[in-house]
């Protein structure tokens, strides 16, 4: 499986590249500052440099031709302001599914964020500040494009939302549903998620909401997955 992996030098990306490359896959990893492509391609992948804030789809699109699958594990990150939460979180991720679409690529994960829902329908959560609010509108956002393309069959796609992430080692098991109580989880054990549902034989079709919320918890993660992805017996 080649693998084209967004945001290659994040935490979790950089996890799941290792995960992958040692389970025998090819991962291709975009990157906007060419100073990362030493340490992504130490974790195994291929670096592209490509700046999603300013590329065009055919640049995206001709950097991820020949994949079985993308990931979007990229973010404005920490420090970053209102505009960028919109330009990175939002509008990337879709500058990626308009590129996987014109390249063909099948199969779409995206890494999103625990508590987008308590923006939708433009509410603003209590305590919560602008940017961190502007970065869950971002997200939800790019969900619901996602899940509007995948509903007309431009790609298989997963959403996975994790909880507070920490750099705790990896238990191999997590909670993994719908929805779940607010709580944390390792980038260890996300990654496992996400490579997990990258190596799955189908994702749940598209009006099935194949969106998932993980946690730490006591289920191992292939198992948990396997679970999650298994249709809703017909009523």
């Amino acid at each position: 499986m080649i693998v084209a992996v967004a945001g290659a030098h994040g935490q979790i990306a950089r996890r799941l590249t290792r995960l992958l490359v040692a389970g025998g896959d090819e991962v291709v990893g975009l990157i906007r500052n060419p100073d990362h492509a030493a340490d992504v391609e130490a974790d195994g992948a291929r670096a592209v440099v490509v700046d999603l804030e300013s590329a065009g789809v055919a640049e995206v699109a001709g950097a991820v031709r020949g994949a079985d699958a993308v990931v979007f594990a990229a973010g404005a990150g920490p420090g970053s302001g209102v505009e960028r939460k919109d330009t990175v979180d939002r509008a990337a991720a879709v500058l990626l599914a308009d590129a996987a679409q014109a390249a063909g690529v099948g199969r779409y994960v995206l890494v999103s964020s625990y508590g987008v829902d308590a923006v939708r329908d433009g509410a603003a959560p209590e305590g919560v500040d602008e940017v961190f609010t502007a970065y869950l509108r971002a997200k939800l956002a790019a969900e619901e494009e996602l899940l509007a393309r995948a509903s007309s069959g431009a790609f298989e796609l997963a959403v996975l939302r994790p909880g507070g992430l920490t750099d705790e080692p990896g238990t191999g098991t997590v909670s993994l549903e719908r929805s779940l109580p607010r709580g944390q989880v390792s980038r260890d054990d996300v990654a496992a998620v996400l490579a997990a549902l990258l190596r799955a034989t189908s994702l749940l079709p598209a009006e099935e909401g194949p969106v998932l919320e993980v946690m730490a918890g006591d289920e191992p993660v292939d198992a948990a997955v396997a679970r999650s992805l298994t249709p809703a017996p017909a009523a």
